[in-house]
């Protein structure tokens, strides 16, 4: 029966999932040798969203950073050594991702149940997981068998990773050079329904819009209003932070979409995707259909979750999340 259920994962894989997941990566990879994955990180990412229901976000937001940069190889959670200077401390990280201790506690309760078995990069992408399905989000199957990257740069953390300054084809770009493609961008960008960003990444939209001295036009005003009382115009306001979406902040769904198309999008690399009809159409799709929001999302990050991976001998399973072995 075993041999069966093997042998049809590889044939499932060979006929429907080749451009999603690859063949190394298998949904069953710990069923024996560590059963209790899921049960002891869905309990620890539980417990950091029932202490910081920012922390769901969070998680996700740390999963689409570390994937990014060189692969899914959890090279993200990684410390700068004499050596080595890593990705936490690149402009798009530091201060800035967080839920380092979240991986760590679940890490140090894997190495009690299951020692020198579970990479920290699937940790990692478990955690996004269970994030997302904790606050309503959808629920799909995750592959593992990802192993731990040897090293970390900073150099491409600030190279590659998307920011909400560049305008939409830059960021398609970087998308399309990891394999992804412009629905996932859509797509991915529906995490934005959960979390908060911190105000010098929108603040030029409230004051000083393409140089211009006015807020963006196009933001409704009663939002503007809003973000103008919690971003002030003033260097010691950059770090407030405001929700992404106003309106759900705390719930996985389809609402960022609607906020779209009211104008309502707090960055403005997230309003472009109405500046483009193939984009836009995708918008309105996903703002009327959240099952189709859903489904496709689930999709889009095992996607992500495939990029760059390292399998059988190459990278490591290492002991603290931290460092290399």
């Amino acid at each position: 029966m075993e041999q069966y259920q093997v042998s049809f994962h590889r044939l499932f894989c060979l006929l429907f999932l080749s451009s999603l997941v690859s063949c190394q990566l298998d949904y069953r990879f710990y069923d024996t040798t560590c059963p209790s994955l899921s049960n002891i990180v869905r309990y620890g990412v539980w417990s950091a969203i029932a202490n910081d229901t920012r922390m769901a976000a969070s998680l996700l937001r740390l999963h689409f950073h570390d994937c990014f940069v060189n692969g899914c190889d959890a090279s993200l959670l990684l410390d700068d050594t004499a050596t080595m200077k890593g990705e936490k401390t690149a402009l798009p990280n530091q201060n800035s991702v967080r839920g380092y201790e979240v991986i760590d506690n679940i890490k140090a309760n894997l190495e009690k149940a299951c020692p020198a078995t579970i990479s920290c990069a699937d940790i990692v992408t478990l955690a996004a997981r269970e994030a997302v399905y904790l606050t309503g989000g959808p629920f799909w199957a995750v592959p593992f068998g990802r192993r731990d990257g040897l090293t970390a740069s900073d150099s491409a953390a600030n190279e590659q990773l998307p920011s909400p300054f560049e305008p939409l084809e830059n960021i398609t770009a970087k998308f399309t050079s990891k394999g992804l493609d412009l629905k996932d961008v859509v797509v991915l960008s529906g995490a934005h329904t959960i979390g908060f960003a911190q105000c010098f990444t929108f603040k030029p939209r409230l004051f000083n819009f393409g140089g211009s001295g006015k807020p963006d036009p196009a933001l409704a005003s009663s939002l503007l209003q809003s973000l103008q009382g919690t971003c002030p115009n003033q260097a010691n306001s950059d770090t407030n932070l405001a929700p992404l979406d106003p309106v759900t902040f705390n719930k996985f769904d389809n609402i960022y979409y609607t906020n779209l198309l009211n104008n309502s999008a707090l960055l403005q690399s997230d309003q472009a995707l109405m500046g483009d009809n193939r984009t836009a159409a995708m918008v309105l799709n996903y703002s009327k259909f959240p099952y189709l929001f859903s489904m496709d999302f689930g999709t889009s990050m095992i996607k992500m979750a495939n990029i760059g991976v390292l399998t059988g001998k190459r990278g490591e399973i290492r002991k603290n999340c931290r460092v290399v072995n």
